[in-house]
């Protein structure tokens, strides 16, 4: 069953009802190595989506254990180039489908290493739900935020030993990913900066999610750049400011992440506002965010 908060959430994604069926396990396979579109994320708006090429670039699926478990992930660079920053991309709750690998792409075109790794890779595969409804309840509630720190903990691992300069590292995630992107802002010593795009901000307490972004801004170790829609239908402009409130508090008593950090809200974008595959695009929101975020990145040392 979904609680509260992942109902909100649930009802922010919803395109539209769509049927129950299992994709083929080689379907499966391609999406979680990012390509194709996760079958839940129908309706596909294919006329809009951007298409980044790989020329120029290295790019690939591997592995990564972490406690004896193997962690699949997609990652993008320049090719024959080292000593590179490094991006860490954070899945949206759909898993690492071809929009999140493009969006890698994106990064290693700007001269990054970015890697996303399929954080659900224990509990399930993301690409064989329809209905949304199903991939909340029976997968993605079911992931804690200490297999996610950890994960990302080894990717970042995986990217030094890669070509990836860790004295430069930054994340970013959507969706789902927003809200990790918060957290790892303040559990990690890793990272450098970080952008969050519409990523939840409150939230009930569970063994599995113990503590929400909110929560954590006095402890915040990198700065971060919320990119919300004021539309959004799952995450009220309040929690926003909620968290406006609780980082300026931080702020005001020496953490320098915290004063740091700041939102750009655009009224009129909804929810999954750059998924540029789906009908909530919004491409005037999508190009600026994505501006802002780059020059985040460098502005904060991530370049």
């Amino acid at each position: 069953m979904l609680n509260a908060d992942q109902k909100d959430e649930f009802n922010a994604l919803l395109p539209g009802k769509s049927t129950d069926a299992g994709a083929t396990r080689r379907t499966a396979l391609k999406t979680a190595l990012g390509v194709g579109y996760a079958a839940a994320t129908t309706p596909i708006m294919a006329q809009t989506a951007v298409k980044t090429p790989s020329a120029g670039l290295a790019t690939g699926q591997e592995i990564f254990d972490v406690d004896g478990f193997t962690v699949p992930f997609y990652y993008a660079k320049p090719e024959g180039k080292s000593n590179l920053p490094v991006i860490l991309v954070v899945q949206e709750i759909f898993g690492v489908h071809e929009y999140i690998a493009d969006t890698c792409r994106r990064f290693a075109k700007a001269g990054y290493l970015a890697i996303v790794p399929e954080l659900y890779a224990r509990q399930g595969d993301p690409a064989k739900y329809t209905d949304i409804g199903k991939l909340m309840a029976e997968l993605v509630s079911k992931v804690p935020d200490a297999q996610v720190m950890g994960d990302l903990d080894a990717a970042v691992k995986w990217a030094g030993e890669n070509g990836g300069n860790l004295k430069k590292v930054g994340i970013t995630g959507f969706c789902w990913g927003g809200r990790i992107t918060w957290l790892y802002a303040e559990q990690s010593k890793n990272v450098k900066a970080g952008v969050a795009w519409y990523g939840r901000l409150v939230g009930t307490a569970s063994e599995l999610t113990p503590k929400h972004p909110v929560e954590l801004a006095g402890g915040m170790k990198a700065p971060v750049l919320g990119l919300y829609g004021g539309q959004d239908g799952g995450i009220p402009l309040t929690t926003v400011n909620q968290m406006k409130d609780a980082l300026a508090e931080a702020g005001a008593k020496g953490n320098k992440a915290a004063k740091a950090s700041e939102f750009v809200v655009y009224p009129q974008a909804p929810h999954a506002f750059h998924a540029d595959y789906r009908p909530s695009y919004r491409k005037d929101a999508a190009e600026d965010g994505w501006k802002r975020a780059l020059e985040w990145f460098k502005t904060h040392g991530v370049g």
